[in-house]
């Protein structure tokens, strides 16, 4: 049994969309007007239903930390923001283990990064535990811009497969 004070939101941002430019290479692509358009209106909806996180993980890739700023620029808020590059090529394992390791006492954490990491580690972590609409959101697809909320009890830790519950999905547009 765990205590309210234990219980932890999980928010999984999925980056905005991307340029689609031959020759760049992946990690340097760099949002496009409609991506950071989206990133800000992300930004409002997560100001808007009062989720601030106090940590902030967001892959090295340009497009993600070019969406955490426009985010920013949106309303959204962060107290400590580190960049970790397993969040780019760690897949959904890397993310997981990148959350249990740096997560501490930090009772809201935001991830942003990359799919299908995003969708995949949303849908494992909750096991179809929670709301349905969550749910239909992440099985059409999980877009650009998408964020999935997740509630958890316990050690970040501990966090594993099944252990949270999807609250809410929302795809972000500008």
């Amino acid at each position: 049994m765990t205590s309210a004070g234990d219980d932890k939101v999980l928010l999984l941002l999925r980056h905005a969309k991307a340029e689609q430019v031959l020759g760049k290479p992946d990690h340097e692509r760099e949002l496009t007007g409609r991506g950071r358009r989206d990133a800000a209106a992300a930004g409002r909806w997560l100001h808007e239903q009062g989720l601030g996180a106090e940590l902030v993980l967001c892959s090295t890739a340009t497009r993600t930390r070019q969406t955490w700023e426009w985010a920013v620029s949106g309303g959204a808020c962060g107290e400590s923001v580190q960049y970790d590059s397993t969040l780019y090529g760690g897949g959904t394992q890397g993310v997981l283990q990148t959350v249990r390791e740096l997560g501490g006492e930090a009772q809201v954490v935001l991830v942003v990064g990359h799919n299908p990491s995003m969708a995949v580690l949303a849908s494992s972590l909750a096991e179809g535990d929670g709301s349905v609409l969550a749910h239909e959101c992440l099985a059409a697809g999980f877009p650009t811009s998408s964020v999935a909320v997740l509630r958890y009890a316990g050690a970040w830790e501990r966090l594993d497969t099944g252990s949270a519950r999807l609250e809410r999905c929302h795809t972000a547009r500008g």
